[in-house]
């Protein structure tokens, strides 16, 4: 997902981030009494949200916060299970041909927040909408596995001959360039929800802007958006498996101070709070029932914008990623389980064809102990390259509690280590935060990426030349061309794709340090015992609330 927090997106450390779910390895335990607790009369989830949603358009939205909404109030042809498992959603059954480049779905009877049927045609129309170019969508290119998806989104054929169609209202047919192992799950990502076409039109530009000016087909709809302050789901009572959805109401508050979060969760006003470091040890000791953590595979790491000048010279972005201590950051800084990054594709993510892990094929990139000396001489070559005794760089943050730490500790490094540079901070509101880096209003940026699908693809393929999500205009066409096989030619011989794709990550990091991975993000929060069924996803969106409820207290 980009969900960008940056490219939540990002997310974020949001008290909706991270949840206890079935099979998501949580570390805490649920006591027998607990469990032997009945479902209470009031069934009322209380949350915080350290941003605004920045868009409620499936078509351009492209950060987690946005996402958080969208899998919760709306569904695709699948959504994602408890497990991470794609199950049935729009979709009741699918037939995929034999080799796998065509499937056919058969749709349930569901419907509109307005009581309008779901139709096939709604999928034809969102994903044609997409990509249009005039939509100017950043993740049309996700939808790059059907058939003329590219060359549509390029305006060289018309979207009638992209490969997705509606046989009747009840019958979506799906044509693929080539087989795509994960297209099950890609149906369950927000950019490819339907929309109802006659709805979308009659809204114009008001589309998305409010709670009223969408339709939904989810779980839940949106009741309320009080914009910057708060929003509001309830249950649909159109939804198809209404039955199974036990809460009747959710209330994000948005709240960017962990302190006020904090007192918000203590006063029970908050059923769910993420903990910056230095609540981590107090709350781990006080409310040991309460607290808990988890690794993500969200990847934090420092974007160099190759349009400036002095971060198109390689020697000092190499010095920049070697010149603060990112174990700090990990263990001291945000003291929440998360793990120093070296690497892109985070640790615990997927798995290759013999069953290891992906950061068994890459080790670390530039981690070693004499790694400020190595920072500091390179750092001098660089300057005398550029003719620069002193240089002043940007450092582009957005305002989140923890974030602005992290960026606050980054400029105190380089300051300490790199003599003659001068990082001045610009911190800024989320969503203003991605309009400027996909603007290269930056110079360099403490960024996110969340993944969209359960393959290193989805880190390794925004960086290709011309990327919607590259936004820093590295371009290498070697790594280009390894991320191309790996989605053509390589997907007949997964070995073969396998070491493409962690030789694509070498040439990334490894040989033109294109980024500076920073951190794999772990949260460590409290949630109230109460709260139960929650299912946290690696993918699309952090969560699910479908099978939720609260207990009695």
């Amino acid at each position: 997902m980009k969900r960008k927090v940056t490219t939540i997106a990002a997310v974020a450390l949001s008290a909706s981030v991270l949840v206890a779910g079935c099979g998501n390895g949580e570390k805490a335990s649920t006591t027998k009494k607990e469990a032997g607790k009945g479902v209470a009369d009031k069934q009322v989830l209380n949350l915080l949200e350290t941003a605004e949603i920045p868009s409620m358009d499936t078509s351009k939205s492209t950060d987690s916060v946005s996402f958080r909404v969208f899998v919760n109030a709306m569904e695709g042809l699948y959504r994602l299970d408890k497990d991470n498992k794609p199950t049935p959603g729009m979709a009741k059954d699918v037939k995929i041909s034999e080799d796998k480049k065509t499937y056919t779905f058969e749709l349930r009877d569901a419907k509109w927040s307005n009581g309008d049927p779901v139709r096939a045609q709604d999928f034809v129309y969102a994903w044609q909408r997409t990509l249009d170019k005039a939509i100017a969508a950043e993740y049309a290119f996700i939808l790059f596995d059907v058939k003329n998806a590219q060359k549509v989104n390029k305006g060289e054929v018309p979207s009638d001959q992209l490969g997705v169609k509606a046989k009747d209202d009840k019958t979506l047919v799906v044509e693929l360039e080539q087989p795509a192992p994960y297209f099950l799950e890609l149906t369950s990502f927000p950019t490819f929800f339907p929309l109802n076409e006659k709805y979308v039109k009659g809204q114009g530009d008001k589309y998305g802007l409010e709670a009223d000016k969408l339709l939904y087909n989810g779980p839940f709809t949106m009741s309320e958006w009080k914009h910057e302050q708060s929003y509001q789901l309830k249950k649909n009572p159109n939804y198809w498996d209404k039955d199974t959805v036990k809460l009747q109401e959710i209330n994000v508050g948005i709240v960017k101070e962990t302190s006020t979060g904090v007192n918000l969760y203590d006063s029970d006003q908050a059923d769910r709070v993420i903990l910056s470091s230095e609540f981590v040890d107090k709350y781990k000791k006080n409310k040991p029932d309460e607290f808990k953590t988890k690794l993500d595979p969200r990847m934090y790491f420092l974007r160099f914008n190759q349009k400036n000048a002095t971060f198109k010279n390689q020697k000092v972005r190499e010095a920049i990623d070697l010149a603060y201590d990112k174990k700090g950051i990990a263990d001291v800084i945000l003291n929440d389980g998360s793990l120093p990054a070296y690497f892109l594709v985070p640790e615990k993510f997927t798995t290759g064809p013999d069953g290891k892990d992906f950061r068994t094929v890459n080790k670390n990139f530039r981690d070693s102990k004499d790694n400020a000396a190595k920072a500091k001489k390179l750092w001098e070559e660089a300057k005398k390259e550029l003719g620069q005794d002193t240089i002043t760089v940007e450092l582009l943050n957005d305002d989140n509690g923890s974030r602005k730490k992290v960026g606050d500790f980054i400029k105190e490094e380089l300051e300490k280590n790199l003599p003659g540079i001068k990082v001045n901070l610009k911190q800024q509101p989320y969503k203003q935060k991605l309009d400027l880096e996909k603007k290269f209003e930056y110079e360099f940026s403490l960024s996110a990426w969340s993944p969209d699908y359960p393959d290193p693809m989805t880190y390794i393929d925004m960086f290709v030349t011309g990327s919607s999500f590259n936004e820093m205009d590295y371009s290498n066409p070697k790594y280009d061309d390894l991320v191309a096989k790996s989605k053509g030619e390589l997907l007949k011989d997964d070995a073969a794709r396998w070491k493409a794709l962690a030789e694509a990550e070498k040439i990334l990091i490894g040989q033109d340090a294109a980024i500076s991975p920073t951190y794999q993000q772990s949260t460590a929060y409290l949630e109230k015992t109460y709260v139960k069924g929650i299912a946290n996803h690696t993918f699309g969106g952090d969560f699910s609330y479908k099978w939720a409820y609260i207990t009695k207290k």
